[in-house]
């Protein structure tokens, strides 16, 4: 007979740490909220039931995200992570639990699957990683000791156990008012016996600090900009670097027109106007200016909103003049105003087979795609 298996998702903790006006796990994050991916991971057949804890404030919340999944429910969780998972184990009548932090959205399925099956074959499965950093116990500011790093592991969730065991746990330590422990495993080592190590993942991180979800506050924008041939001049300029040419650019700047169009991107993806409105051509202030020294510009804007650009690929099109051996020294100025390793920044260069006033030689098109971080 099939094992009955539920999932257990503790959702019911405010995230004081992150220091959010509101639950973390309801915040958006890469399209959803942190719990909404979290429960997905979960949302297979393997797993028969999940139960979500939820506070008083966030129940409403946390009940109609529920919803969106059939085998989902809400329980009310307790004064702290113990009681909310006793809760919700008095919530089930599955055989077998897997107890996950809502906070780590980036569980797969092949790790659940290992705990899963480690609680079939020996009655526990705590996901662990080993620990790539010495760990040092201190006191008063000094480090007292080192544990022998290979005997150490960076535990995670899910931990999986029979239910009727993990209770037994939890209503043995209930019984010790002074106790607190801070996951399952160490509830189930204090009153079962010691519990099975299972394979964890590096990938699966616990979302804790503000930090943690600011990383991933990437923007993208797209960027094009046109010039055309005319100006009697006998070369261009692209990313400030001269490059000879029949004629140069016409353009009330100096007609740099890939900077030009890296300047739109990293704009749009900011949610800021276009450079037209930063740089009129009706402002002569910017009559001939250096478009290098307006990419500046454009940088500290940008920072002001808290963004920085992570990475940027550019395209260019242009029958004349050829523009290989300069590919090097364009990556060498953007990476350098832009304040990125060279291996971020993309520089392609393609004529227009002929076609239009490109193929033609009229002019010059660049498309530049970026990457933001706050």
């Amino acid at each position: 007979m099939k094992l009955k298996v539920c999932a257990v998702i503790c959702a019911a903790g405010k995230g004081t740490r992150a220091g959010f006006a509101k639950n973390k796990l309801l915040l958006p994050y890469e399209g959803a909220t942190v719990l909404e991916k979290t429960v997905s991971a979960f949302a297979f057949p393997l797993i028969d039931e999940i139960v979500i804890t939820s506070s008083e404030t966030d129940f409403a919340e946390i009940s109609a995200i529920c919803e969106k999944f059939p085998i989902a429910k809400t329980v009310l969780g307790g004064e702290d992570r113990s009681h909310s998972v006793y809760n919700a184990l008095k919530a089930t009548d599955a055989d077998i639990v897997l107890v996950h932090d809502g906070a780590r959205p980036f569980v797969t399925r092949k790790v659940i699957e290992g705990c899963l099956e480690s609680v079939q074959s020996f009655g526990s499965g705590v996901c662990a990683v080993d620990c790539a950093d010495t760990i040092a116990v201190t006191k008063d500011g000094k480090i007292r000791s080192v544990p022998d790093r290979a005997t150490l592991r960076q535990i995670q969730t899910p931990q999986g156990f029979y239910r009727e065991n993990l209770l037994f746990a939890y209503e043995r330590a209930f019984e010790d008012t002074e106790a607190r422990y801070t996951d399952d495993s160490s509830v189930f080592l204090r009153y079962c016996g010691a519990p099975r190590i299972c394979a964890g993942a590096r990938d699966n991180i616990k979302l804790t600090y503000a930090e943690d979800f600011v990383d991933k506050q990437a923007r993208c924008g797209f960027g094009i900009d046109t010039h055309a041939f005319g100006k009697p001049q006998d070369y261009i300029v692209l990313a400030g670097v001269k490059i000879p040419s029949e004629s140069g650019l016409i353009a009330h700047s100096d007609g740099d027109v890939l900077v030009h169009a890296v300047m739109d991107a990293m704009l749009s993806a900011a949610g800021l106007k276009d450079i037209g409105h930063y740089f009129p051509d009706t402002d002569e202030k910017w009559k001939n200016a250096d478009s290098m020294k307006m990419l500046k510009e454009v940088v500290g804007l940008l920072k002001t909103q808290g963004y920085k650009v992570q990475n940027l690929s550019v395209a260019i099109q242009a029958e004349r003049p050829r523009l290989a051996k300069y590919i090097d020294d364009m990556k060498n100025a953007l990476s350098g105003a832009l304040q990125l390793d060279p291996t971020a920044v993309g520089i392609s260069a393609g004529t227009n087979e002929g076609l239009g006033y490109v193929g033609e030689g009229k002019g010059i098109t660049v498309n530049a795609y970026v990457l933001l971080n706050k």
